[in-house]
């Protein structure tokens, strides 16, 4: 690729610069290419699966014991089904996902207080998909099982932090669609506000804020590289600017993988405390891959919007399957409830068709309503087979008490993470809140370190930002995401530890450091005529 063409596509999203990437990647011949791109895994949970289609089973074969007509069944009365459905796993106690369903369905009785039968009924109208979602935010046991999985990976266990509604949506970038929707239809941002976010962020949440109908003022919260991502105290104080009115970050963090630490976390809950007026919103999709994850909705749950997603950790990107969480007390309803006459009539207009009282509609309501243009409320919520298969997804978190899938998960990106850096003849940074889902490597700094400081800043200024990966692709078929389009540093690289199978990590690790080296014989031609430096 050419400068120039390199400088048209500087401007393009990076999962959009991918797509060329992975192009360039393909056109060298025989061999393999190898895309590290995005963060889609290439695992999946086996269990939960299983135990969805063999709730499948179970449905139908309940719809038969209402026959209407040759190939048409019927819903069966609740009452009795879940003694049917213990008898229907009994006969196949060996197949897959029969287990999860006993014991989740036990679980959810004895722990949880959810009518067995009742849960069973969800189950085989759900997973039969006849009815609408009712409630239309999301089911009930649904809402009930997935909350408290929340509690365990979210706050610790500690439920009185965790009391939220849910929102069931399609994955947590429709939340985050939903969630900015609704603070501007609800008055609670208005376009053209300062909202923060912190950096290095998933590249969207660079993107959305600056929309059109959003014209946000950005102000950048930075993650400190030299103190391996963290927060410096002086960049979370920023947050005290009254002119801030939301804080939305990515935590644990993506690209650079890295959790909060409990002193930012305090941090924050103090300024909170200080500014109830400003709005935490936390994608917390990557929690399940830190020991003794805390949110933070931990520090300030009237303030947070949380939003949660089940694709990374089952392996489930394709299903679409997230909730958006607002605390049962939120700050943002006692916020609207004390809205001026003016905000109130907008409301009327707005949401008069679905609320009696559209003034005191609840922010989450008001989401799930905004979701379907007002006018389809009564047809909005997540697909009910989508409810059910998150709820069994659920169940299975909440089951693993000893976190053998989890210690599992963690392993599997922890031998990448350790291949790659091997392979870049680095040093794997041992870092208790990395996640290791990915890693952001910081191609300058590498250069810096290993070449010097000349180098590092002919590289810099000679080349576009995007030489890197566009060489890394044409070059040596390997596909990463470019940094600094998630605003890491310039030329940067991120690489994702989940989508590629372990062996191919210390590869893509050594073709960095071998296009580094290509780069640096490079300039040592240019600069000193092929001597040493």
């Amino acid at each position: 690729m050419e400068r120039d063409e390199e400088r048209r596509y500087a401007g393009l999203s990076p999962f959009e610069l991918k797509n060329r990437l992975v192009e360039l990647a393909k056109h060298r011949g025989e061999r393999l290419m190898l895309n590290a791109g995005r963060g889609n895994p290439n695992w999946v949970a086996l269990e939960p699966r299983a135990a969805f289609f063999l709730a499948g089973e179970f449905a139908l074969a309940e719809a038969r014991r209402v026959a209407l007509a040759p190939d048409f069944g019927g819903l069966p009365k609740k009452r009795g089904m879940a003694g049917r459905l213990r008898e229907f796993l009994a006969a196949r106690r060996e197949a897959p996902g029969s287990g999860l369903l006993a014991r989740g369905i036990d679980h959810a009785r004895d722990v949880l207080g959810c009518d067995p039968d009742r849960l069973a009924g969800e189950w085989v109208d759900g997973v039969l998909g006849d009815h609408y979602p009712l409630p239309v935010r999301m089911l009930p046991h649904a809402e009930r099982i997935v909350h408290a999985h929340l509690v365990a990976e979210l706050f610790g266990g500690d439920a009185a932090r965790g009391k939220f509604d849910l929102f069931a949506v399609e994955g947590a970038s429709a939340g985050i669609a939903y969630v900015f929707q609704s603070l501007i239809h609800s008055r609670l941002l208005s376009p053209g506000d300062c909202i923060a976010l912190g950096v290095p962020i998933f590249t969207p949440y660079l993107e959305v804020p600056r929309l059109a109908e959003y014209r946000f003022e950005v102000l950048e919260i930075a993650q400190d590289e030299a103190a391996g991502w963290r927060y410096a105290a002086q960049q979370i104080e920023r947050l005290r600017d009254p002119r801030v009115k939301a804080f939305l970050a990515v935590n644990p963090s993506n690209p650079t993988a890295v959790a909060m630490d409990a002193a930012t976390l305090a941090r924050i809950g103090e300024i909170v405390r200080a500014r109830p007026d400003l709005i935490l919103i936390t994608d917390d999709v990557y929690a399940s891959y830190v020991e003794g994850f805390r949110s933070l909705a931990c520090v300030a749950p009237a303030n947070t919007v949380v939003l949660y997603s089940f694709s990374k950790y089952w392996g489930a990107t394709g299903l679409r399957l997230g909730v958006v969480g607002v605390h049962e007390a939120s700050a943002l309803d006692a916020r609207i409830a004390a809205q001026p006459s003016q905000a109130k009539v907008a409301a009327r207009a707005r949401y008069g068709a679905v609320a009696a009282e559209p003034g005191r509609m609840k922010f989450i309501d008001r989401m799930v309503a905004d979701s379907r243009a007002i006018g389809l409320n009564h047809t909005a919520g997540l697909s009910t087979p989508q409810q059910v298969q998150m709820t069994l997804f659920a169940l299975d978190g909440l089951l693993d008490a000893a976190g053998d899938r989890k210690r599992s998960a963690r392993a599997m990106v922890r031998e990448r993470f350790e291949r790659l850096y091997r392979g870049a003849g680095l040093t794997p940074p041992d870092d208790s809140l990395l996640t290791r889902y990915y890693a952001t490597l910081d191609v300058p700094a590498l250069a810096r370190s290993r070449y010097g400081e000349a180098f590092a800043k002919w590289l810099v200024a000679s080349f576009e930002p995007i030489d890197f990966v566009v060489r890394l692709a044409q070059e040596r078929g390997v596909v990463v995401m470019d940094g600094g389009g998630f605003d890491a540093p310039r030329m940067s690289v991120r690489v994702s530890l989940a989508n590629l199978p372990d062996e191919t990590y210390e590869p893509i690790g050594r073709a960095i450091a071998e296009l580094l080296e290509d780069y640096h014989a490079r300039w040592r031609a240019q600069s000193h005529g092929g001597g040493t430096r």
